[in-house]
């Protein structure tokens, strides 16, 4: 019997740095304090999953790949996922028996994406996949020893090549080189510390305007400071006036943003903006900001679990923690330096550095649920008695609260 199931989403990003596409992870394990076998979910779990996650609400006018093996590759349950969604990425461990191959070319003719999960590109896959090969669309493959000839022969089939486990910049380069067109790993949130960076004065303005805001300053005085930055001003009104958010009337001032919604929510929004593509122009959503809207969404969600009567100033705390934990790649600068300069807790402040205290915990499950590092989640799980499932409900409600940032429902008029 199934106890656990956990779920990940993890973004694919195509060559300028947008999301194309996420890759859908889910495992499941028997609640012990080591699993050893994180064994794929069955057939049935992962349809229930699948179509909670086919939805526009969810992925918008994204697909999202999802990894398939021989069982279920040849169970019928595998139509009940909707097409228009999805790209079942075949394990590269499936043999191309009779059976697979029909089955492959049957799924293609019905109008599924298809595609070959996590290779290493050589001859023998060639031979392998040569009778089917015109049914996939994409070939997910480790760049490592790849030679860029292979990626070549796959492009003259049409298939797109998506470069895996690429974590840094420097794979990133070489993926480039080979000739990847999208790139799936968290590359784009490793920090490239630079000596002697130069700070970006508009990202600087914002941990003033933060600092002001929770130093609890004259609402004029922190009026006067907006105005000095008119850009920040004009994008966070942008922001705000999205359909992200659910105002009846147009917001038109700092005034009336700090009256409407208060001081502490006025300087988390202000903190979330920070990681727009571009801070000092018009409002555009990055990778970067999803991902830290999930952790702030992960880290207050959690929290509640454990306390729920959390009040507001441990919950401003859990999502301080959320939000500041990428800071450093923004600004190419160690993060203890930067934290020098903004008004935090110890207890943020310590969570952030070195994983201390209870903050500390759920920012190490956080990111162990970004990494689908199963036994790091148990353990936590068993440390706080959370009941079964709870990470998995909780990761799916923040993904919806994540998609209704990146995919806003414009109000009808």
């Amino acid at each position: 019997m199934i106890k656990h199931v956990y779920v990940a989403r993890q973004p694919i990003l195509d060559k300028d740095a947008n999301i194309f596409a996420y890759e859908i992870l889910y495992r499941d394990s028997s609640k012990s304090t080591k699993v050893e076998n994180n064994r794929y979910a069955s057939a049935a779990v992962v349809s229930s999953i699948l179509n909670k996650f086919g939805t526009q609400q969810l992925l918008g006018n994204k697909r999202a790949f999802v990894k398939v093996d021989e069982k279920f590759l040849l169970n019928d349950i595998i139509y009940s996922i909707p097409k228009d969604f999805f790209v079942f990425s075949i394990f590269s461990n499936v043999a191309m028996t009779p059976k697979v191959i029909e089955r492959i070319q049957e799924l293609h003719k019905n109008g599924y994406l298809l595609a070959i999960d996590n290779v290493k590109l050589n001859a023998k896959l060639f031979e392998k996949y040569n009778t089917v090969l015109d049914n996939f669309l994409y070939c997910k493959v480790f760049i490592e020893d790849t030679l860029k000839e292979f990626i070549d022969r796959l492009h003259l089939k049409n298939i797109k090549v998506i470069g895996v486990k690429i974590e840094d910049s420097k794979t990133q380069e070489r993926a480039i080189a080979l000739g990847c067109d999208a790139f799936e790993g968290y590359y784009f949130a490793q920090p490239k510390i630079i000596e002697n960076a130069q700070s970006n004065p508009t990202r600087m303005a914002v941990l003033r305007l933060y600092n002001m805001l929770m130093e609890d300053r004259n609402i004029n005085e922190i009026a006067d400071e907006f105005e000095h930055n008119p850009e920040i001003t004009v994008q966070l009104l942008q922001f705000i006036n999205s359909a992200a958010f659910s105002f009846r009337q147009k917001i038109s001032s700092i005034h009336h943003v700090i009256v409407l919604v208060g001081r502490i929510e006025l300087a988390k929004w202000l903190m979330l903006m920070i990681y727009s593509k571009s801070v000092a122009s018009s409002f555009e959503i990055s990778p970067l900001m999803l991902m830290v809207k999930n952790r702030t969404e992960l880290m207050e969600r959690i929290l509640q679990e454990i306390y729920p009567d959390a009040n507001s100033s441990m919950l401003g705390e859990a999502y301080l923690v959320g939000v500041l934990s990428l800071i450093d790649t923004l600004f190419s600068m160690p993060l203890e330096k930067i934290l020098n300069n903004i008004n935090i807790s110890d207890e943020v402040r310590d969570a952030l550095l070195e994983d201390k205290g209870l903050f500390g915990d759920i920012y190490k499950v956080v990111r162990s649920m970004e990494q689908m590092d199963i036994n790091t989640i148990v353990t936590f799980e068993m440390k706080y008695k959370l009941a079964p499932n709870k990470i998995r409900n909780i990761t799916m409600t923040s993904i919806e609260e994540v998609a209704k940032l990146e995919n806003p429902i414009e109000d009808e008029e």
